[in-house]
This record gives C-alpha cells, sequence and structure tokens, in this order.
C-alpha cells in the first residue's frame, strides 16, 4: 500500500446548508506525527476530521492526501477512524467485527487477531458488542480502525469509556502509530490525554483556525 507522506488541507472551506462549519483552513498534517484539534463545540473539529476522513466533501478549497492528490476514493483505503460513536455491529461479536474489517481491506483472519491483541481484546472478543461495556465496544472499534494499519489514523474521542488502564494503552498504541509513520489526529477533551500524547495542537474558533 501506498504510504502518506502527508495530508494538505488548503483553504477548505464546508457548508450545511446556510451555516459555515468550516472556513478557509490551511493546514498540514506529517507522517510520524500526532496532532490534537482543539476548540468549544461547533468550532468545526468534527467537520475537519471528516474532510480528513474522505467523508466530507470541502464546498471549496482542497484536501490532498499525498502522494494521491485530491483522490478521496483511492485515500479512503489508508483512512482509519474511530468515531464519537464506537459504530461497531452490535450482534456481532468483536471479533467477528474485525474479521469483517479486515476482509473489506483484503487480509485475513491474522490481522483481525492482530489488532485483537494489540487492544487486550482477549477472551471478551467472543462475545456479542451488544452485551459489552462502553469500555469494550471502544476496545473494538480502536481494534477495527488499526486492523489495516492505515496511514491516516483520525480519532474523536477516543478514551470514552476507557478506565485509566484503557487510556494508558491507547498513549501507547498512539505512540506506537506515530513511529511506524502514520499521521494521527484526534479530537480529545481529555487534558491528560493531551499531555501524555505531547501531541502537536491545532486550535479552532467558529469554523476558524485560531492558532497551532
Amino acid at each position: 500500500m501506498t504510504t502518506l507522506t502527508h495530508v494538505e488541507l488548503a483553504r477548505a472551506t464546508r457548508l450545511y446548508g446556510s451555516t459555515l462549519a468550516l472556513r478557509d483552513a490551511s493546514a498540514s498534517f506529517a507522517a510520524g506525527s500526532v496532532t490534537v484539534l482543539e476548540g468549544p463545540n461547533g468550532s468545526g473539529k468534527s467537520t475537519m476530521l471528516g474532510l480528513l476522513s474522505t467523508s466530507v466533501k470541502p464546498t471549496s478549497g482542497s484536501v490532498v492526501w499525498h502522494p494521491l492528490g485530491d483522490d478521496r476514493a483511492a485515500a479512503r483505503r489508508h483512512v482509519g477512524w474511530l468515531g464519537h460513536d464506537a459504530g461497531v455491529y452490535p450482534d456481532l461479536s468483536g471479533d467477528e467485527n474485525l474479521r469483517w474489517a479486515a476482509a473489506l481491506y483484503g487480509l485475513g483472519d491474522d490481522a483481525a487477531r492482530r489488532s485483537a491483541a494489540r487492544v487486550g481484546l482477549g477472551k471478551i472478543g467472543a462475545r456479542a458488542v451488544r452485551t459489552m461495556s462502553r469500555g469494550q465496544r471502544q476496545r473494538v472499534a480502536l481494534a477495527r480502525a488499526l486492523v489495516h494499519a492505515p496511514g491516516l489514523l483520525l480519532l474523536d474521542e477516543p478514551s470514552t469509556g476507557l478506565d485509566r488502564a484503557g487510556t494508558s494503552l491507547l498513549v501507547s498504541l498512539v505512540a506506537e502509530e506515530v513511529a511506524r509513520g502514520a499521521i494521527v489526529v484526534l479530537v480529545t477533551h481529555d487534558a491528560h490525554l493531551r499531555d501524555e500524547l505531547g501531541a502537536r495542537r491545532l486550535r479552532l474558533d467558529r469554523g476558524r483556525i485560531v492558532g497551532a
């Protein structure tokens, strides 16, 4: 799989009807880096994650996934996504969710098992997701985001439901992904997590980037 060297927003603007969610945002995210998006609710953080993930198209401006250019379909295969809602299939087991995700990328069960082991899923993975606690579901969702070794890992409130041990594991996994050369961008209100990651901070307010 092609390695992403960086992702660049160039004067990216996104409108939802008459609501301006992001305005003239320009920023670059390099391989082997981690960035925390900060700002109050409604500042444009989730919209920026959506643009980076390919799930949201800019109204004007551009998003470029180097060296793929602005090919959103090609870039999508390089994205690992953990949304604010875990978004895993509740009637499947954790392990089945991971095998299904691996198959989407042409990977076998070994990739699913490795990802489950990385998040410490263990025997819990055999249970239906609907029977799991919030923290356990979050581990499944994180393993799914990592299953294909993405070049761009996007995390929206990834520590939700995790206890202290789970948050420490999350920090270790992010460090491993950065060392591997991934681009990591996340939104979190967890001050401890922000400090532990030692990340670059990009602050938004009312749809504009106001600090870095």
